[in-house]
């Protein structure tokens, strides 16, 4: 795939309109990679956070190679299983946007480069808005000892708010919210949906998610 049918590709994807459709659209395309073309994308990113502390390394590689390998297994069980034609629900409304982010990202360089980057924006687009999970996994360390977090059905991310302009982030459309501060508002346990609205409200309101 050459960096003008990617971006053809991307058109296709931004103009699909339910989850299904986005879903089954990815996994075909994300079925055609061969199980080296998904060691290479891992062994990239290990390559990129050789400077990290050896601790934070290996928790990382160990987060993103599960989520990796089970992310594959879920959209390649789901295409068997034709779970795809059932989830009826409408696409989060960012969703061309982040194709057309993604055209952008894959359209210069070299073609083989651009061909992995742009299996890792399916993986990513397929989880955020096929599996409606946050685009860092759960349990995803980041420097400072903060982690991605689950806390009644919520998604919690520490840098979901400090992509800092990166034209490539993920985070702009990522499901999950800002984890708060230190010392804000802690989210309700075992609590009914007006009081994880109120709770989401109050934290809103008070504290403007900032971090």
């Amino acid at each position: 795939m050459n960096t003008e049918e990617i971006a053809e590709t991307c058109s296709t994807l931004g103009s699909t309109k339910t989850r299904g459709e986005l879903g089954q659209a990815i996994s075909d395309i994300v079925l055609s990679y061969s199980p080296k073309d998904f060691q290479r994308m891992r062994g990239n990113f290990a390559g990129k956070i050789q400077d990290m502390p050896p601790d934070l390394r290996k928790k990382l590689e160990e987060t993103i190679t599960g989520h990796l390998q089970g992310t594959y297994q879920a959209l390649r069980l789901m295409n068997q299983q034709g779970t795809f034609s059932r989830m009826t629900g409408p696409l989060a409304k960012n969703a061309g946007s982040f194709w057309n982010m993604v055209a952008v990202q894959c359209s210069g360089g070299d073609v083989e480069k651009a061909r992995l980057r742009f299996l890792k924006f399916l993986v990513s687009g397929f989880c955020m808005f096929v599996q409606e999970l946050p685009a860092h996994p759960v349990g995803m360390p980041f420097p400072g000892g903060d982690t991605v977090k689950i806390i009644d059905g919520f998604y919690y991310c520490p840098v979901r708010e400090k992509a800092n302009g990166v034209d490539s982030a993920l985070c702009p459309f990522c499901p999950a919210l800002q984890t708060p501060e230190m010392g804000y508002l802690k989210p309700p346990v075992n609590a009914g949906r007006h009081r994880k609205e109120e709770f989401l409200r109050q934290t809103f309101d008070r504290h403007h998610y900032n971090g």
